[in-house]
């Protein structure tokens, strides 16, 4: 699974790459404690609180392609590299922040972030998928977005104990967001000493394509690319309005519930039932292909979401936890198979479906929209989204026959 058919093992920095989806799920779950935080400390409705995840996710729309042309230019490595200083240099910004008293330095300090984050998933999504025979490619990026899915249930928890277990003020904010900024700054040491082996992984990705009989020309001559991008753009919208309402949703359904333990909630079971979906989605993969499977976890979301929809009490807070196991394998199999046979446009591929994360910019404004009178009815967008992934997973199946 990681060695070449030259034999050369990737396995070392693969789990250095690996780490990096560690730490920005640390970064994207943290967000969906700051939700409700910024409503509280700052006086903002539901929806002016979805800035939050926007100026996040517009700083991958912005930083996308420009992303795209730095690792094109001076490789994975160092493309990395950057992004993770300006990653911490982002939230170290936090700090600063703290002092006045306004969200707007806040979003600030997570746009450059998010600007750092974007280099990095441009250089880790495609190094994941290429460290290794392509048939693999979606069971090595699932064994990737598992880490991820431990940051999922770490971001949450300890910016809940930080943010909600204490005294509420506004350093409050900057407290997990320094611990964050110490560990990128490690990880960022670390890739000054370890080699990405990307002149390898390049002549795989020829091999692959000429192999696969991959069209020349542009990226948009690949149909399977098109529903891909148009898929990524509503799963991390679905994924991150859920997490930036999923306090909200249980407050309103158990006015009892403390916002400490709703965090708790998401960061435990929430997030643990995504790890745990990240984690055994590359050992189901062995017996289902990544598209029936992608369909088949597209359909099961969806039924969650009309659960959740309905509000049907404990029956729907269940189907809102489930709805993390079925989401959890989507980001890292849609990337797959969206770069699936692109040969040397994978890198501009990468920079493409990394800018559609910008549907987390824009969900939680229109869930927070949506839901003003209740909250439920703002998890039809997700239903939606899952519909259509489940209708692309289809799609990829049946050509794959």
């Amino acid at each position: 699974m990681f060695r070449n058919a030259a034999g050369v093992d990737y396995f070392v920095p693969f789990l250095l790459i690996a780490t990096l989806y560690l730490l920005w799920g640390c970064a994207h779950g943290l967000l969906d404690v700051l939700n409700k935080h910024f409503q509280e400390a700052f006086d903002m409705s539901k929806a002016q609180s979805g800035f939050v995840q926007f100026s996040v996710y517009i700083g991958y729309f912005v930083m996308a392609l420009p992303a795209g042309a730095v690792m094109r230019r001076f490789g994975y490595r160092r493309g990395i590299l950057a992004g993770l200083l300006l990653f911490a240099f982002g939230a170290l910004l936090f700090v600063p922040a703290s002092f006045v008293h306004s969200p707007y330095p806040f979003f600030a300090a997570l746009f450059i972030l998010a600007c750092g984050l974007c280099l990095i998933e441009n250089g880790a999504h495609p190094c994941a998928t290429g460290m290794g025979p392509e048939a693999y490619a979606a069971q090595r990026i699932n064994i990737a977005a598992a880490f991820n899915g431990v940051g999922w249930i770490v971001g949450p928890l300890v910016g809940g104990l930080l943010i909600f277990g204490g005294e509420s003020d506004s350093f409050a904010l900057a407290k997990p967001y320094l611990l964050v900024g110490a560990c990128v700054l490690v990880v960022a040491l670390l890739f000054t000493r370890i080699r990405i082996p990307e002149a390898e992984m390049a002549q795989d990705a020829r091999l692959d394509a000429a192999r696969d009989g991959a069209p020349k020309g542009s990226v948009w001559a690949h149909p399977h690319f098109k529903y891909a991008l148009a898929a990524q753009f509503l799963y991390v919208g679905a994924q991150t309005g859920i997490g930036s309402y999923f306090v909200n949703y249980m407050l309103e359904l158990d006015p009892a519930m403390s916002k400490l333990t709703a965090a708790q909630l998401l960061s435990i079971g929430g997030m643990g039932l995504f790890f745990a979906g990240r984690l055994s989605g590359s050992f189901f993969m062995r017996w289902i292909s990544p598209a029936r499977l992608l369909a088949l976890f597209g359909a099961l979301a969806t039924l969650c979401m009309v659960l959740v929809v309905g509000s049907f009490g404990r029956l729907s807070m269940g189907a809102l936890f489930l709805s993390f196991f079925f989401m959890s394998t989507m980001f890292p199999t849609i990337f797959a198979l969206g770069v699936r046979g692109m040969g040397e446009q994978t890198k501009q591929a990468s920079s493409l479906l990394v800018m559609s994360i910008v549907g987390g910019a824009l969900f939680p404004i229109c869930m927070g929209l949506v839901g003003r009178t209740g909250m439920a009815t703002g998890f039809l967008l997700p239903l939606g989204a899952f519909a259509f992934i489940t209708c692309f997973g289809l799609r990829q199946a049946l050509q794959k026959q």
